[in-house]
């Protein structure tokens, strides 16, 4: 299952380089409610909203939290028996970011509403969602809440064999030095 916290942005999906501001006039809480209601009406169920932000009980994102560093969204839910993606971080906030992600849905739905059906299913095809990327715990091979210590420690002993000077691949150890930095972040 797709995390959603911290964010699990779709592998091969290009990132916006400089985000800028939006002229929605929503906020986080009203985009949340937006895109939940999108997908409901759609046929969609179970709705991820992965991002940088920590989740309340019901799952979705705190609305009142910072806006942290990276504002991208990625929206993972099934329709139709297939699991979908939707990623957005061209907006500098994050609700503008899940709000956009609503807007897209309700275009796309109003498509199939004027008779044009096949474009719908035609457009999905490209939201499909790939295997969503393994969580950095997992790729180090340390349990969630691991001490820095313990998580250096498995990430010198995956080096070892991970690295090119000994018969691994540069590909993999970048994948590990990424999920070790990633942890570093979040431990700041």
């Amino acid at each position: 299952m797709t995390e959603a916290y911290p964010l699990q942005w779709p592998v091969g999906r290009p990132r916006t380089q400089y985000p800028v501001r939006s002229r929605f006039d929503t906020s986080q809480e009203k985009a949340q409610r937006s895109l939940v209601e999108e997908v409901r009406r759609m046929g969609g169920s179970n709705l991820v909203i992965s991002t940088n932000i920590e989740l309340r009980r019901d799952g979705l994102p705190y609305a009142n939290r910072r806006e942290p560093s990276d504002k991208g969204v990625a929206v993972y839910f099934d329709y139709k028996k297939r699991p979908m993606c939707f990623a957005c971080d061209r907006w500098d906030r994050i609700g503008d970011n899940i709000y956009a992600i609503a807007k897209t849905i309700e275009a796309l739905r109003g498509i199939e509403r004027w008779g044009s059906g096949s474009m719908v299913e035609q457009a999905f095809s490209g939201f499909v969602a790939l295997p969503a990327p393994k969580s950095p715990w997992e790729i180090i091979g340390v349990p969630r809440g691991a001490s820095s210590d313990e998580i250096e420690a498995a990430f010198r002993a995956k080096a070892k064999k991970l690295h090119s000077d000994t018969g691994g691949s540069d590909a993999a150890m970048a994948e590990l030095n990424a999920a070790r930095d990633k942890l570093r972040e979040q431990a700041a």
